[in-house]
């Protein structure tokens, strides 16, 4: 059985688009309500570094304390930024999707498919009623 984990927040309709996604592949997902348990500073900073990215390009800005705690400022180490999404997990960008086939930030949703094992099982239209996956599970482009 493939393990897939999701960092979720089911407020955030690009979370419940990408979780859907997964679900559409014939997986249920581990999923983490990353607000309620946020992973650990050393399990964060290892998936930042898996899906390639830096703590600055996981950092979410909308809906943050971002702009009164100063995170403009360029000068902010990345361990200064981890300490920081540690202090306020509301900062780490959703969702972040881990699979056999690697980590990824799923903005937009459909960024999942690249990482997931089983192919999908039928169409998926997103909640705004954007197509994404035709009825014979292939990606919509």
């Amino acid at each position: 059985m493939t393990t897939i984990v999701i960092y979720h927040n089911p407020d955030c309709g690009t979370s419940r688009n990408t979780l859907a996604l997964i679900r559409n592949s014939g997986v249920e997902p581990h999923v983490i309500e990353y607000l309620k348990c946020p992973p650990t500073r050393a399990l964060l900073a290892q998936m930042i570094a898996r899906a390639g990215l830096t703590p600055r390009a996981l950092l979410r800005e909308k809906g943050t304390p971002f702009a009164e705690l100063g995170l403009d400022d360029e000068s902010l180490s990345d361990d200064a930024l981890l300490d920081v999404m540690m202090a306020h997990p509301i900062l780490i960008n959703r969702p972040l999707v881990v699979t056999p086939l690697g980590v990824r930030l799923c903005r937009p949703s459909e960024l999942v498919l690249d990482i997931l094992p089983d192919a999908q099982r039928g169409a998926f239209t997103k909640e705004d009623g954007e197509p994404v996956v035709d009825a014979a599970g292939q990606r919509v482009s």
